[in-house]
């Protein structure tokens, strides 16, 4: 295990714990600054919150306390798409080969094929890798919830369903300081990220943060109803292949009990009020007037909204990734999932910075969550 806080690194052989924390305001011993914006009755949500318990990934669930806001996020992860890559384009040469030797024979007899004619739809594509006839399931999941009950006990209880996922995470359940940055004792900031084997032998990383709004302005990033958010991704790292062969289902057993004292002493500040949705996040990105934001985070940098056009949703994700794609190139993906259909689109800079966009189709409407990662310092 590797535990990174504050420039020490203990290893171990079993698993990888990464801890990092970003830094907030300071708000002793100053007069506190009034709120940055204005407040907002804030929309119904309710049809597209997920309650405790719903399931995530890996035995993971919601844990009591928080809300899932729209579905879960899935998608294919860069590795998984290049360990396919050339079966597909294999089948695509064949195909190509077929059809150019089909139209060749309909010359030679003097009968051209006919251009086809494109239908218009609003239908997502068909799955990227349908044509391998297997194609590759989703190896990383998000959830995207916000914590509405006392936020100590709901990121102990996600700590605690870690530990119990990678039996040798060896995570600290009691001492929040370990994880979670401060500024006067005010939580500004928590991460956590561990790697490991499942019970099952499944190699995966499990990456926690939770985002408790701009202490300086006391200010919730937007749609947060000024409570913290907190993300959760579930990542299968093993041999992409291997991989396909398991499942990402399950239930956690020995999930150890979190209602003793907590020792660090931090506090989670309380915001004001949320920002205006109008406010730039996501790396400059804002809000189109036609989306209802569900909730963002400005640390990690992420945005889930719903429209009620499937076209909007997906031009939202698409337009997201190009505005941060240079020479205007994106890597699009489309997964039939279950009852879904999601389609990402991923660009990566040369100096390591990743702006993805999701945008899921299912029974409950049209999601798009959009998500950006600055380049390593």
């Amino acid at each position: 295990m590797v535990l990174a806080r504050s420039g020490r690194v203990l290893l171990t052989a079993v698993a990888l714990v990464a801890l990092t924390a970003c830094q907030g305001g300071s708000t002793t011993g100053e007069p506190e600054p009034e709120p940055t914006a204005t407040a907002t009755k804030a929309p119904d949500l309710s049809e597209h919150e997920s309650g405790p318990e719903s399931p995530i990934a890996y035995g993971l669930f919601v844990p009591e306390g928080a809300t899932q806001l729209g579905p879960l996020v899935r998608y294919r992860s860069s590795r998984l798409i290049a360990a396919y890559r050339p079966e597909l384009e294999a089948v695509q040469a064949q195909k190509a080969a077929e059809q150019a030797e089909e139209i060749a024979r309909d010359e030679a007899a003097g009968t051209p094929a006919p251009s086809p004619t494109p239908t218009p739809t609003t239908r997502p594509s068909p799955d990227s890798f349908k044509s391998i006839g297997d194609a590759p399931r989703p190896d990383t999941t998000v959830s995207l919830m916000r914590i509405d009950d006392e936020p100590t006990q709901v990121v102990r209880k996600m700590l605690a369903q870690i530990n119990a996922a990678i039996p040798n995470a060896n995570l600290v359940l009691d001492d929040l300081s370990q994880y979670c940055s401060a500024q006067e004792r005010r939580i500004t900031h928590c991460q956590v990220v561990a790697r490991g084997m499942t019970k099952q032998n499944r190699e995966i990383r499990v990456t926690m943060h939770v985002d408790s709004g701009n202490l300086a302005t006391r200010t919730a990033p937007p749609a947060a109803r000024t409570h913290p958010v907190m993300q959760v991704t579930a990542e299968y790292v093993g041999d992409p292949r291997a991989g396909q062969l398991g499942r990402d289902t399950g239930s956690l057993d020995d999930i150890a009990d979190v209602e003793g004292p907590e020792k660090s002493g931090l506090i989670w500040p309380k915001m004001d009020l949320d920002a205006e949705n109008s406010t730039p996040m996501v790396n400059g990105w804002t809000a189109p007037e036609s989306a209802t934001l569900l909730l963002s985070s400005f640390n990690p940098q992420f945005a889930l909204m719903t429209t009620d056009k499937a076209v909007d949703a997906d031009q939202t994700a698409e337009q997201f990734v190009l505005s941060n794609s240079p020479r205007g190139t994106v890597v699009k993906d489309v997964v039939e999932d279950l009852n879904s259909v999601s389609t990402t689109y991923a660009y990566r800079t040369k100096d390591g910075a990743i702006a993805r966009a999701v945008y899921t189709l299912s029974a409950r409407g049209n999601y798009t969550a959009l998500f950006y990662t600055p380049a390593p310092n």
